[in-house]
């Protein structure tokens, strides 16, 4: 543990969709860095395990709790057992999400409800029901995860697209609305990053190096990049950072 600085000691964080990828990086490194840690996911339970799993095994604090965040009573539940085991809440990461590629004539309404549900409702009602426990603690951090599709739309995303510019927006609008009372409000957006969401993109080399010639820093992104800034919103070394949207791409909006 020792290559990573311990700015998280005696913190507690939850971070939804953390069975995996993006989650899984922020987990991990949050851990690592001194954090005890609520690992959430939705489905596989073995795969929040491994987790945390990998979290105690350098000793660090970690549970499994599954809730759905687009519905409000799992979520008041997940909080509640989040207290009940570690006495507090500091950082939240709203993190679960999901990307569904169609066209617009084929976006039902099926598929825009279930996009805009995850991607957008559950920020909104992990954010509502954590402020108060941030509160006790006279503050804390809360951390969406938006997308560069925020802001540099593709086809066959629209719902995607929409709710991550949500996301920005409910991002800016919680900053201002809690800064006063000391909780900070950031958001990432990564660019094109290594996890099981694009993973049939990969499969495909001429995918692959189309997506590299659009990153000037030219390599795909690892969920550890993203983790990386994770780590800096979460700790006191952000504090006044507030309301900002951290592009997380290899440059890819600079273009």
């Amino acid at each position: 543990m020792d290559e990573f600085p311990r700015r998280l000691v005696n913190k507690v964080a939850l971070v939804t969709g953390a069975s995996s990828g993006i989650g899984k990086g922020i987990a991990i490194r949050f851990a690592r860095e001194g954090a005890s840690v609520a690992v959430n996911y939705s489905k596989s339970r073995e795969r929040a395990e491994d987790v945390v799993g990998a979290i105690t095994s350098f000793g660090g604090k970690a549970i499994a709790i599954k809730a759905d965040v687009t519905k409000a009573d799992e979520v008041d539940g997940m909080v509640t057992q989040v207290v009940k085991e570690f006495g507090k809440l500091n950082v939240l990461v709203n993190n679960a999400g999901i990307f569904i590629e169609k066209s617009i004539e084929d976006t039902s309404e099926d598929v825009w409800d279930k996009v805009m549900g995850i991607n957008l409702k559950g920020p909104y009602l992990c954010s509502r029901r954590c402020v108060p426990e941030l509160l006790k603690q006279n503050g804390g951090k809360i951390i969406n995860l938006a997308s560069i599709d925020s802001f540099v739309s593709e086809p066959n995303a629209s719902a995607y697209c929409a709710s991550k510019a949500g996301v920005v927006g409910l991002t800016t609008s919680l900053a201002f609305e809690l800064a006063p009372k000391r909780i900070n409000v950031n958001a990432i957006a990564p660019g094109q990053i290594e996890t099981p969401m694009i993973a049939e993109w990969l499969k495909n080399p001429e995918t692959v190096k189309s997506l590299i010639s659009k990153t000037p820093y030219g390599r795909i992104g690892k969920p550890s990049d993203i983790a990386a800034a994770a780590a800096f919103l979460a700790s006191d070394e952000s504090e006044f950072v507030n309301g900002a949207v951290i592009a997380v791409d290899g440059g890819w909006m600079t273009q």
